[in-house]
């Protein structure tokens, strides 16, 4: 069953509107860690430090680049490097220079996509548990968010998302790996999205940020690799999740050659070009960069936190797949508290922070699950847990 509202949205509306859903919601927690000097597990700010041939790039760049804009592509340098570092995954992503554009965030390459696609009243399918920033890009642009719940094992329902799909559709928004499950969408979902849409005008953006972050001998599956749905996908990727650099703000985007055209034309008005001097050290350091090492040392933080949250009443029921992120079932500690109620308590009283799952969703329900962030330092992981066993 299909479940959208229809936003008249100004900027004083939009705190009003999104509740939980909103930004500061996020911050309210790592702000509530700060205060009562708990352990910050709630956000997915990597606080462990960069490669140093990064930092390297970086300020060779400050030395030899003129410092004026880039072009609205982007360095043509790191786009010869991002189409040959995606031709060596051991899940080979083949593309072309035309395909490929240089934003300034992933954020930016969501909004803007919807920019380039969203006539007034239509219909955007969001997969959910999702990201906050989601339903104000569809409404800013004119859209009309529809919400489809992923299953209780956080997999995706075909009917449901079937159901969704109306002839107001123009775009399905897609997290793989997903913030926050860690669940990643495999081939044959692909396949099966295919089917449902392919007599249809249906874009697809496809948000895979957390691409190299997959678990377990898992390769990740692109919305890309699919031959078909690349003719109509917004495929975004984003290297401060690949470095943990997040506040260096540099993504990009993989779309067809029509798709871009149209991309840029609103992209030039926007923003234009993303950080040169970033765009030029990105591109050097992709030359040396070993994703497998940057997977390894996440995953290894992700086996850590799994260890040791057995020795507490937490339950891991789904071990994350992908990204940053672990879901947990509060249950066993709390059959009373809601979602954001026990995180709150945790929070404060348990010197623990995390997110409610709820605060994911646009219903805001309450839910039986919190989300930790285990891209901490191992110290910080080891701490809160160990913490954790003793007062829980």
């Amino acid at each position: 069953m299909r479940n959208f509202i229809i936003f008249d949205i100004n900027a004083k509306d939009m705190e009003k509107i999104y509740g939980f859903n909103h930004y500061t919601f996020f911050t309210e927690m790592a702000e509530l860690a700060s205060k009562y000097n708990s352990f910050d597990l709630s956000l997915g700010l990597p606080d462990f430090e960069i490669d140093p041939r990064l930092r390297y790039y970086l300020k060779e760049s400050a030395d030899i680049l003129s410092h004026s804009y880039e072009s609205l592509a982007g360095n043509p340098l790191l786009i010869e490097n991002i189409v040959r570092f995606n031709a060596k995954r051991k899940n080979s992503l083949k593309i072309k220079q035309a395909e490929v554009n240089i934003v300034p965030c992933s954020t930016f390459a969501l909004y803007t996509s919807l920019t380039s696609i969203l006539n007034q009243g239509d219909e955007v399918i969001i997969i959910e548990p999702s990201y906050y920033t989601y339903a104000p890009s569809i409404c800013l642009n004119g859209g009309i968010p529809v919400y489809c719940d992923v299953d209780k094992d956080f997999n995706i329902n075909r009917e449901n998302l079937q159901n969704c799909i109306s002839e107001k559709t123009k775009a399905i928004i897609i997290n793989s790996p997903q913030n926050p499950t860690g669940k990643m969408w495999t081939e044959s979902e692909w396949n099966m999205l295919y089917e449902l849409i392919k007599d249809r005008e249906i874009y697809l953006i496809s948000e895979e940020i957390y691409d190299i972050y997959c678990y377990d001998e898992i390769e990740h599956y692109s919305s890309f690799h699919h031959p078909e749905l690349k003719k109509r996908t917004f495929c975004i990727f984003s290297f401060g999740k690949m470095f943990h650099a997040t506040g260096w703000k540099v993504s990009y985007l993989l779309a067809s050659e029509e798709l871009l055209k149209n991309f840029r034309a609103h992209q030039q008005y926007i923003s234009f070009s993303a950080n040169s001097p970033a765009q030029y050290a990105i591109a050097k350091y992709l030359e040396v960069f070993d994703a497998q090492e940057n997977k390894k040392i996440m995953e290894n933080k992700r086996n850590i936190f799994c260890e040791l949250i057995k020795e507490t009443p937490l339950v891991v029921e789904y071990k994350s797949e992908g990204a940053f992120f672990q879901v947990v079932n509060f249950r066993n500690v709390s059959k009373t508290m809601s979602d954001i109620e026990f995180s709150r308590w945790l929070t404060i009283d348990k010197k623990v922070s995390c997110l409610p799952l709820s605060a994911f969703y646009n219903s805001k329900n309450n839910s039986d699950y919190i989300r930790f962030s285990f891209a901490k330092k191992d110290e910080l992981i080891i701490q809160a847990l160990e913490h954790l066993r003793r007062v829980l």
